[in-house]
């Protein structure tokens, strides 16, 4: 317990994780103050979700909750971050794809429409403000270069997969807010390892809009964040690891990001494979995601975040190894014990599951009183 208060930690934490948390007050207040304006303002433009089909809320929602989260993190980078090309890039890209997305949620774009949006502003974020993977590290210092047009193809993959594995993760009250801000904080601590200083900003910026949220949106939700919000927090996330990526010759960089997304990245990938065996479309929606059969597994929507918490927190704790972050996995490993001991307490209490051991109540079975 002493290496967590040691005066060597407390010196690491305050100059390399510190800078972090000044946008992240900044995106949580300017989220928690933009919420309620944006619950107001939805059903005057429209954007209200309707009960029924594959939703599973049961009163109309409003869904401009993406346009308050942008508004937090890109005030707080504004204010915090540094002014660059790649800064402007990422306020400007994750803007449009808030906009271009709030079309999709008043009126429903067609699905190749839609794909089309996402390659397009990930193109522009690639070619013209320089987010690109251009090389990965291996194994024993070895770096491999991709070529220009590689390293474009690879780029633009990444950054749509980020899309569409939140927009398919955002199926139930504060599951994708919270998913993120986990992930925002594994980007956080594995920059802060590296002092990548404006990696350490952008991902507090984006845990901090997360989180205040996540007030309005956790179960019950008094609103969503909509196509529009999933697909600003896919193309932040998407961008904000490059950066980390692009900065540090790091052996298997992506891997913290990457398994804290394990989950939702494999269920996104299990989506496509089903589908496409079916003959559906990849974009057509269905109820057939992880989140939904926890849902009928027995699941409420608040334990079904705790899994999905418990799972990202726990293999991004693993990725922060690699980072010389080896006494996280100790915390995250008891925040997770509570996760799990709390969602089988409320199945044993709420879903009247037993544990049948009649010798159990034998033994404690009133004896008669002694005549």
């Amino acid at each position: 317990m002493t290496d967590f208060f040691s005066n060597q930690a407390l010196a690491s934490i305050t100059d390399h994780l510190l800078p972090g948390l000044w946008p992240l007050l900044l995106a949580f207040v300017v989220c928690v103050l933009a919420t309620p304006i944006a619950i107001r303002v939805s059903p005057r433009l429209g954007l209200i979700a309707q009960p029924g089909g594959r939703h599973a809320h049961s009163s109309p929602t409003p869904l401009l909750g993406g346009l308050a989260m942008w508004l937090g993190f890109a005030i707080a980078i504004a204010v915090f971050a540094p002014r660059n090309l790649q800064t402007l890039g990422l306020v400007v890209v994750s803007g449009l794809v808030t906009g271009l997305l709030i079309i999709d949620d008043r009126w429903s774009m067609r699905p190749v429409v839609k794909l089309a949006v996402q390659i397009g502003l990930s193109l522009l974020a690639v070619v013209v403000f320089n987010f690109q993977i251009g090389y990965i590290g291996l194994p024993g210092g070895r770096i491999v270069e991709f070529a220009l047009p590689i390293a474009v193809a690879v780029s633009i993959f990444w950054l749509v997969g980020m899309q569409n594995t939140v927009n398919f993760l955002d199926g139930a009250d504060g599951l994708a807010a919270g998913v993120v801000a986990i992930v925002a904080m594994v980007l956080l601590l594995a920059a802060g390892q590296q002092r990548q200083l404006p990696v350490v900003q952008l991902s507090g910026a984006l845990a901090g809009c997360c989180a205040g949220f996540l007030l309005f949106n956790f179960y019950p939700a008094r609103i969503f964040m909509g196509d529009s919000g999933a697909h600003f927090l896919g193309m932040a996330l998407g961008m904000i690891s490059i950066l980390g990526v692009a900065k540090v010759a790091v052996a298997f960089a992506l891997a913290a990001p990457v398994l804290a997304l394990a989950v939702p990245i494999a269920d996104t990938g299990w989506a496509i494979l089903r589908r496409r065996r079916l003959g559906a479309s990849v974009a057509e929606p269905d109820q057939l995601h992880l989140h939904h059969r926890l849902r009928s597994f027995g699941l409420d929507a608040r334990q079904t975040c705790y899994v999905f918490y418990a799972a990202s927190g726990l293999l991004g704790a693993l990725g922060l190894t690699l980072f010389g972050h080896g006494r996280v996995l100790a915390v995250v490993l008891a925040v997770t014990a509570v996760l799990v001991s709390t969602v089988a307490a409320d199945l044993l209490l709420h879903t009247g599951w037993r544990i049948n051991t009649p010798w159990l109540r034998r033994l404690l079975a009133e004896r008669p009183p002694a005549r």
